[in-house]
């Protein structure tokens, strides 16, 4: 699928802040009605989530909040609840290998709709250090310092 048919619902601005994001991943989310229709209206947050694999070999996402769907009376979802991600099992023997490395961890950095499926984008991060932090910060203000003297000097 090419990109006309990506709709990004959220992204996790605080991952690419507090780590370094080294290998990302696409994920499916197994989902029930009423989670869609929740996602659909916006009512997602990925801000503190985190995902882990278990002795199974699955992958879950935790502390993920989609909000309760308003329209939906008996069959409303918890919504903290964990959620199943879908990866080859590749990816997951890779992911696996990786994250029992010491000081990686998985993150989720967007939800997006591809299509009409909702996807996950998963990364896996490392922990930055608060100069590094500082950093990227800088970095970010000289970038869009740039972009606003380059701006300006085209209508002059």
């Amino acid at each position: 699928m090419d990109d006309k048919n990506i709709r990004m619902i959220a992204v996790n601005k605080k991952a690419f802040h507090s780590y370094t994001i080294s290998d990302q991943y696409e994920a499916g989310l197994v989902l029930v009605g009423s989670e869609v229709k929740a996602i659909r209206g916006g009512g997602v947050n990925i801000k503190d989530s985190y995902a882990r694999i278990t002795d199974k070999g699955e992958v879950y996402v935790y502390q993920m909040n989609i909000s309760p769907y308003t329209f939906s009376y008996n069959d409303n979802h918890d919504p903290l609840k964990p959620r199943k991600l879908l990866l080859n099992r590749a990816e997951i023997r890779k992911i696996y290998n990786k994250v029992n490395e010491k000081g990686f961890s998985l993150i989720p950095l967007s939800i997006y709709f591809k299509g009409s499926r909702i996807k996950m984008k998963l990364g896996i991060a490392q922990g930055k250090n608060l100069y590094d932090k500082r950093q990227s910060l800088k970095d970010k203000d000289a970038s869009r310092e740039m972009q606003r003297i380059n701006r300006h000097k085209d209508y002059s």
